[in-house]
């Protein structure tokens, strides 16, 4: 997939180096939710941890990821452009930091941690992820030090119980009930979905 251009409609007003942290600290306070952006299969399977997933059409179903042009992933984009997005639940802060690069682990070193099952075309995903979704890159737009991803869902995984992942002020929180609250709370265990990764439904 050949990145896209893009230029600003006007000239942007200089920006003031001094006021970087202050920016920083002002983007803290968006809470977001935390996923795992994979590409690749075997020992070629890289990925990061992104909060800058967001849906951005039903019909067709699409969303967009914000990727470092710098990132391993990004460079295989030009191999396959198919990757993955694993929504994270709140016990995965673990396998959160190790796509961080915490540790200092890369590459599929970083998927030794998880159980991770592959779709047809051999996108990995976190078997219990709160929703996994197989991507094609649709377009790619380059701005500054980022590019943003369009991916075209081709299967999406939803998994019905389980508290959100968040990223808060530099720290994790969670949100939403965990399995085990919702074991208590209707008496019966949460029943998860099976392994396997079901295809698109409009």
């Amino acid at each position: 997939m050949t990145a896209t251009p893009s230029t600003p409609r006007e000239q942007p007003r200089p920006w003031d180096a001094n006021a970087a942290d202050s920016f920083r600290l002002a983007m803290r306070q968006l809470a977001s939710g935390v996923s795992v952006v994979t590409h690749g299969a075997g020992e070629e399977r890289t990925g990061f941890t992104a909060t800058s997933v967001s849906s951005l059409s039903a019909d067709p179903p699409t969303l967009i990821v914000c990727v470092n042009r710098a990132a391993s992933l990004y460079a295989q984009l030009s191999v396959s452009d198919l990757f993955g997005v694993n929504v994270l639940g709140e016990n995965h802060a673990e396998i959160a930091d190790r796509f961080a690069g915490r540790g200092g682990v890369k590459g599929a070193e970083r998927f030794r941690q998880g159980h991770w099952i592959a779709t047809q075309d051999g996108v990995s995903l976190l078997a219990d992820a709160l929703a996994a979704f197989e991507c094609e890159v649709e377009d790619i737009v380059e701005r500054h030090s980022h590019a943003i991803l369009i991916g075209r869902v081709r299967f999406a995984r939803p998994r019905a119980s389980g508290g959100a992942l968040l990223y808060w002020r530099g720290a994790y929180e969670s949100i939403g009930w965990s399995a085990e609250e919702v074991s208590r709370a209707v008496g019966l265990a949460p029943t998860q979905p099976a392994g396997d990764v079901v295809p698109f439904q409009k």
